[in-house]
């Protein structure tokens, strides 16, 4: 019996939402692993990679180029809300309240791991060809690999410190002060890799339009009422992420730009919150699965292990290093470095929306996604199994302000 486009995109819907959530309930995973990063993993799993290479005829019936291409629009829209909602919740008041402290620690925070992550780049190209996309310069390849090494997802971070029962307390606040300043960072140096010679006169049109319309969307902002700024801040993003995506910046560089120039107390809390719980739940997981579909293993299984390895010890040992070193300068309490450095360590999420720029723009091939995307699970899924047993050991360290 035949089915209709429909019928099979519904089909690959209940399959997205129904396997990791019984795996994550049944499994009682959300010690190490959140709904969210089952939710990644189980994309991966569902790709042509891992089930799609065992049950071939599943694959193919499900996953139809007609199924992809609308699960990618959902995709798309979900991800763009999402770091429209992450550019919002930016709070460099606090950052700015205490400069000396956010930036030395944010710097090395940042910097330290994206040297380690562009040495690993190199010691990727010298191991073997295959990770550098065929449209990716050298710099470029060797910059966002390093980058991805170096970022910290910020809606991850809030939702690993909601359930350490932190993110409220003077610590949580610190840490979210340094994530926010290395989230600019990150979508400054992507802007930077995505610089297009070709397209410069474009870019440079593309931003000084967007400052003249940020100056005046936020005019408007303020004199309308807040039942008509969210519909306002869609019809924003959605502008701003097509003009982005024009311009040759992508469209996620858009969405974050759009919400960077908003402010959050424009809305309420509650209401932000439940709006990204809701995305997360409802509409993210598409994203997720259309990630997992993007997996390459053709350079081998193994290989891709290995290099994801080598990633995630880069990345770990640099974020730690940084740390230590802002800890050593700002003469932190013994042990406050190591749960400041964990905590610094989520990535899935933002690195892996980095990581799908980094793809569509061919700088990176497939291979070097898949390898991305497994260091980001491992070390996100490392971060709350660490950092839970260090808390309850050094309660003290929790209420200092700075």
């Amino acid at each position: 019996m035949h089915m209709t486009t429909t019928e099979v995109f519904l089909i690959a819907m209940v399959i997205i939402f129904t396997i990791p959530y019984l795996i994550w309930r049944w499994g009682r995973t959300d010690y190490w692993a959140p709904l969210v990063v089952v939710q990644i993993i189980m994309g991966i799993v569902l790709g042509p990679g891992v089930l799609g290479k065992a049950f071939p005829e599943y694959y193919t019936f499900v996953f139809t180029p007609d199924v992809i291409k609308s699960l990618n629009g959902i995709a798309w829209w979900a991800v763009m809300i999402f770091v429209w909602i992450a550019g919002i919740e930016l709070d460099l008041k606090k950052a700015w309240q205490y400069k000396r402290e956010s930036s030395i620690t944010a710097g090395l925070a940042l910097g330290t791991p994206l040297l380690f992550g562009c040495a690993a780049a190199v010691a990727l190209m010298s191991f073997s060809d295959g990770w550098m996309g065929p449209k990716g310069m050298t710099w470029q390849f060797i910059l966002g690999v390093g980058m991805a090494c170096a970022v910290t997802a910020l809606p991850i971070l809030i939702l690993l410190m909601e359930k350490l029962e932190i993110l409220r307390q003077p610590i949580g606040q610190r840490i979210l002060r340094y994530a926010s300043l290395d989230d600019i960072a990150i979508w400054g140096v992507l802007a930077l890799i995505l610089l297009d010679w070709e397209r410069v006169g474009r870019q440079g049109m593309f931003l000084l339009g967007f400052a003249i319309a940020a100056y005046l969307f936020r005019k408007l902002m303020v004199a309308i009422q807040e039942k008509d700024r969210w519909y306002s801040g869609f019809i924003w993003l959605a502008i701003i992420g097509l003009a982005a995506d024009w311009a040759g910046l992508h469209f996620m560089v858009g969405a974050f730009l759009a919400g960077a120039v908003m402010d959050a107390d424009w809305f309420n809390q509650e209401d932000m919150d439940k709006l990204r719980h809701f995305v997360l739940m409802i509409i993210m997981p598409v994203f997720f699965l259309s990630t997992g579909l993007r997996t390459n293993w053709d350079v081998g299984g193994s290989t891709v292990f290995i290099a994801a390895a080598i990633l995630l010890v880069a990345s770990v040992s640099g974020k730690l290093a940084g740390v230590h070193a802002a800890g050593k300068i700002l003469k932190w309490e013994k042990g406050e470095a190591s749960i400041i450095g964990w905590l610094l360590q989520t990535k899935a999420l933002i690195m892996i929306i980095f990581a799908n720029v980094l793809l569509d723009k061919q700088i990176i091939t497939s291979e070097t996604f898949t390898a991305l995307l497994i260091m980001a699970v491992a070390s996100t899924m490392l971060t709350v199994p660490v950092v839970s047993p260090k808390l309850k050991k050094m309660r003290e360290i929790i209420f200092r302000s700075k």
